[in-house]
């Protein structure tokens, strides 16, 4: 079979399994990169695509590409999902699925957070936009941080969030994870104040608001590809160094303020809507000074008279 009609078939298979729009462009996105390489190569049937090819492409991806590790195993961890979806078709055989053997490149385990005079730094920049044209945006944006940093949602959850998810009553926000996964997601007192203004704000600027709770001018939702567009002209404005100005940071923050506040790993990764408890013991092994901080406030030595 030919390799494009091969990623049609993969594509139609996610869309038939209800997959989020945001996932199946995550897939298509390093599979029409690995086709057009593919394509250079001379190499257009999925029967002559071979590990070495697959080795190549990645190799490709880190020199001229700039793919850091992370970036790399996630095009593995894609390519494999894809080939062995090949296999199970009968497409392919098990011995020619070339991903089979390709193992994963070792990552250097850093993860980057917002200091708390950044994270002001950033809510003062847009509580000082006061022009009238920038007025919505300021506050759009305003909000949009808050959410991240209140809630450590993802940035696809972000976007697809809409007011009927929202219960400001109970504080509470049901976001739709990867997979489909439902989960709801407590937001404090601040959080909740801040989410009703900006409703009452967004109900006087529009006729008829939008379902979504965070749009463009046009009352249309955000995509994530406009989200990060705003982070970039705030990277700009903020001119940070040694960190990524992401919503993926604002994750890694909400993580890291949360264990050093003493969050236990379970309510975590339920918050997170982690499937297993690897990634979330990652943050644990990293932040160990939160650790060293809870473990002098609550070791059983403190209370025993020795």
């Amino acid at each position: 079979m030919l390799l494009k009609f091969a990623i049609r078939e993969f594509q139609s298979d996610r869309e038939f399994k209800n997959l989020s729009p945001v996932t199946i462009e995550g897939y298509l996105r390093v599979l029409n990169e690995f086709h057009e390489f593919c394509i250079n190569q001379e190499i257009v049937d999925v029967s002559d695509v071979t590990p070495s090819i697959i080795k190549s492409y990645l190799v490709h991806c880190q020199k001229k590409r700039g793919n850091n590790p992370t970036s790399i195993n996630d095009k593995i961890r894609n390519l494999k999902i894809f080939f062995n979806f090949l296999e199970k078709e009968e497409i392919i055989s098990e011995k020619k699925n070339p991903a089979k053997k390709i193992g994963y490149a070792k990552e250097d385990i850093k993860i980057e957070i917002f200091t708390d005079s950044q994270i002001r730094q950033m809510l003062n920049y847009y509580s000082r936009l006061k022009y009238r044209d920038k007025t919505f945006y300021a506050y759009r944006d305003y909000c949009i941080i808050y959410v991240l940093l209140g809630t450590g949602v993802r940035l696809g959850e972000l976007v697809n969030l809409k007011w009927d998810d929202v219960d400001l009553k109970n504080g509470v926000i049901t976001v739709f994870g990867k997979k489909r996964q439902m989960r709801s997601v407590p937001i404090t007192k601040k959080l909740i104040l801040e989410l009703a203004e900006y409703k009452t704000f967004v109900q006087q600027q529009f006729v008829t608001p939008s379902e979504f709770v965070f749009t463009n001018r046009k009352n249309e939702p955000l995509t994530t590809d406009a989200v990060k567009s705003i982070f970039k002209r705030l990277k700009k404005k903020m001119n940070f160094k040694n960190v990524r100005l992401s919503a993926h940071t604002f994750r890694h923050t909400f993580c890291s303020i949360m264990i050093r506040n003493g969050c236990d790993i379970l309510s975590l990764q339920r918050m997170l809507g982690h499937s297993s408890l690897a990634m979330v013991n990652r943050y644990y092994s990293l932040f160990g000074t939160a650790l060293k901080e809870i473990n002098d406030k609550h070791n059983p030595l403190n209370t025993l008279d020795l």
